[in-house]
């Protein structure tokens, strides 16, 4: 339990740095004044003023605030004050400003994965055979135990990844497989069959296999600064597609919403990935990272995606949305947010007591 609590502190610390220093920077790029600058809400526990800016640490750490002069579009300023006021700011910049904060969670997403690739490189599972199932095309085949195919159709495979991603897209027609087996290469024909399967999100697809399951064998491979860079920004890439994918799919009613966790969950799996080493722990982090910059970018208002549609339609109408429609808008996006929180609270106490 202690563990679970001090990394769920320590990793939501994180994003919320990284989250907030995102609007800091950008705004103090664009000559806005910042008054307050806090991990956590409720409460000052303790800080230090520099400047107009109070840097402090707030007693309820489940997220923090930029707070800018000039913030509230309706409150009262001093003139002297205007020209380092958000509001009165061109309106691309103060759009800037609050896509900064999820953008920087992407950044240190990126900067997570760079990291890492550069210390760890990256594993890679060898297209190695270490079960044929009966009666498979691989079986009737003659594909062995330990074989290792290297080649389909004249085209090298990398990886067990890629070997499958290429069965899977051959459409059902006959294939050329070169496998090593032992000393030896070997040439074998094989047609691929349909067979019924599971995609990540749990849905029901059919695939081209051949019945074969890996071996389980990987080596390490490390990588220079440029790969690993880019590797980065495949993986940064990857996932967040993923994300929006898994996002659209539940409001498609596609994936479970019982998939959904909330603070006890992340807890959780801050608390096992911590026991099982930093690199895990960095890795979720990473993983956070983008799932936080994916949801601040929903446009609800109450969240930054939401203050960006308002200025999305202030662009286009080349007037600002009227105060009384912000405020129902925001009551209602303070109404999503809090069923939503009801949702995955209650969500986690059902995994923990009836799962």
């Amino acid at each position: 339990m202690g563990t679970n609590l001090f990394s769920f502190v320590i990793v939501l610390g994180i994003l919320i740095f990284f989250h907030e220093l995102g609007h800091f920077l950008v705004a103090r790029l664009f000559g806005v004044g910042v008054e307050k600058f806090s991990l956590g809400f409720g409460p000052r526990i303790f800080g230090r003023k520099i400047g107009i800016t109070d840097y402090r640490l707030s007693a309820i750490p489940l997220g923090g605030y930029v707070k800018m002069v000039g913030e509230e579009p309706d409150a009262e300023l001093d003139p002297k004050d205007i020209p380092i006021s958000f509001t009165h700011k061109h309106l691309a910049k103060k759009f800037c400003i609050v896509a900064a904060g999820p953008l920087f969670n992407l950044v240190l997403a990126l900067i997570i994965f760079f990291i890492l690739f550069l210390v760890s490189g990256t594993y890679i599972l060898k297209p190695t055979i270490g079960e044929i199932i009966a009666d498979s095309p691989a079986y009737k085949a003659g594909l062995q135990n330990k074989d290792m195919i290297i080649a389909i159709d004249g085209t090298s495979v990398v990886d067990w990844e890629d070997m499958a991603k290429m069965i899977t897209n051959c459409n059902g027609r006959d294939l050329s497989l070169t496998v090593k087996r032992q000393d030896e290469l070997l040439e074998i024909n094989i047609r691929p069959e349909r067979s019924p399967g599971k995609n990540i999100f749990g849905e029901d697809i059919q695939r081209y296999v051949i019945g074969i399951a890996s071996a389980g064998d990987v080596y390490q491979e490390k990588l220079s600064v440029f790969r690993s860079f880019t590797e980065s920004i495949a993986q940064t890439y990857g996932i967040t597609k993923l994300t929006i994918i898994s996002i659209i799919k539940l409001i498609q009613g596609t994936v479970s919403t019982k998939t959904l966790g909330g603070p006890i969950m992340i807890a959780e799996m801050a608390g096992q990935q911590a026991r099982q080493g930093v690199m895990n722990l960095v890795f979720f982090i990473a993983l956070l990272s983008i799932n936080l910059a994916i949801l601040n970018f929903l446009p609800i208002p109450v969240l930054d995606g939401g203050h960006l549609m308002f200025f999305l339609i202030e662009a286009i109408m080349g007037r600002p949305v009227n105060n009384k429609t912000r405020e129902v808008a925001q009551q209602v996006g303070i109404f999503i947010l809090i069923m939503l929180m009801v949702f995955v609270f209650y969500n986690d106490i059902a995994r923990i007591f009836f799962s």
